[in-house]
């Protein structure tokens, strides 16, 4: 059914096609002239007006079947990658699986996604078979915080529930929860002197900044919620003689439920604020929810339907907790439930970045699998 060396050679295509994320101008076009060969209607969004990113997020639709009133469905990947994802160069080794030359990244995440769905599509049609309206979503700037994904316009999803195409694991592995974010921003205003001549007259922020840290709790802070401080700045480089008067830190706080992660963001706030107060400082603390949680039993329409249809084709369904985020949190959020599905890259992020042609494969069964399954 899948034709192998076809989605192979399509997989090599896309990944050879530079998409760093702020730089998907050439791949969209790719991917809109792509999917309108194969008949679908393309629309788009006015995204990048917004994120300053290079492309709008893509909405391709199949039409449903003559007769077909199945439930829409969605899948979804993302068309940009992390850096270095310049002049990938792909290559087939003995093992079955298909890595870079090992100077860049591969770029399975995502376009192992967009290959696999490219291929569903064509087999869906070169073997007839019936199926329900299909909308396929492409985003850009997911590797720069979903960017894409949140500036989109949930007006243009049609599905009644869907799949996101892009969870590290085996195939057969779906992420039905993976949490919240905030995104937070901790300033300290202390109070300038020479270190050496009056440092009494000082307040060092750098010094409460510090203190601050000390009193939180962070790391792995229970089996739902997790926070970490990822940037500390202040001072003058090699200016050691002078009192630092302001200190930035920038930090996050995840959690699978919003209720522990306001107690997590007010606790690092109160350690803040405690510490400024007893050392004169000044503090602002902001935070922002970048996107929400979302979690599903085995028991919801989304996560039974992919257990069957993944069973149908060999595979081992198993549910797990992520705890990242990805598109299909923004999803969520925008109210079209959505799970996240494993396509089997190993070593994403890295110039070590591989796939093994039988995931690619699978993936592409999963997805005919799982439009067959829902009109069983």
């Amino acid at each position: 059914m899948i034709q192998q060396q076809r989605l192979v050679e399509e997989f090599m295509e896309l990944v050879q096609i530079d998409s760093e994320t702020r730089s998907e101008q050439r791949i969209a076009e790719v991917l809109k002239q792509k999917f309108s060969a194969l008949g679908l209607t393309v629309q788009e969004d006015d995204s990048m007006s917004r994120t300053g990113h290079g492309a709008n997020n893509l909405f391709f639709t199949l039409s449903a079947s003559e007769g077909v009133t199945a439930p829409k469905l969605f899948f979804t990947s993302h068309m940009d990658t992390v850096t270095p994802g310049k002049g990938i160069k792909p290559q087939l080794g003995e093992d079955g699986y298909i890595r870079s030359d090992g100077t860049t990244i591969l770029g399975a995440d995502d376009k192992a996604g967009i290959a696999a769905m490219l291929e569903a599509i064509r087999v869906l049609k070169e073997q007839q078979l019936a199926h329900g309206q299909l909308q396929f979503v492409i985003t850009a700037g997911e590797e720069a915080g979903l960017k894409g994904a949140r500036a989109m316009d949930p007006k243009l999803l049609d599905a009644d529930f869907g799949y996101a195409l892009d969870s590290n694991g085996a195939i057969g592995d779906i992420a039905v929860a993976a949490p919240t974010q905030a995104k937070i921003t901790i300033t300290f205003l202390g109070r300038s002197a020479h270190a050496g001549v009056n440092p009494e007259d000082g307040v060092s922020a750098i010094t409460v900044a510090a203190k601050a840290i000390s009193r939180m709790r962070l790391g792995r802070i229970d089996k739902e919620t997790t926070a970490n401080i990822g940037r500390f700045e202040g001072g003058v480089e090699g200016a050691t003689n002078i009192v630092v008067e302001k200190a930035r830190l920038e930090a996050e706080a995840r959690s699978l439920t919003q209720a522990r992660l306001d107690e997590q963001v007010a606790a690092m706030r109160e350690a803040c604020q405690s510490v400024a107060d007893e050392m004169g400082a000044k503090l602002d603390f902001q935070s922002e929810i970048i996107y929400p949680a979302y979690m599903y039993d085995d028991e919801a329409p989304v996560v039974k339907l992919a257990k069957q249809a993944l069973t149908s084709i060999g595979c081992t369904p198993r549910t797990f907790h992520s705890g990242g985020g990805s598109d299909a949190n923004v999803f969520n959020g925008f109210g079209v439930p959505t799970v996240n599905l494993a396509v089997g890259y190993v070593d994403i992020h890295t110039t070590q970045e591989r796939i093994a042609v039988s995931d690619l494969v699978k993936t592409a069964e999963s997805v005919v699998a799982i439009v067959r399954q829902v009109q069983a």
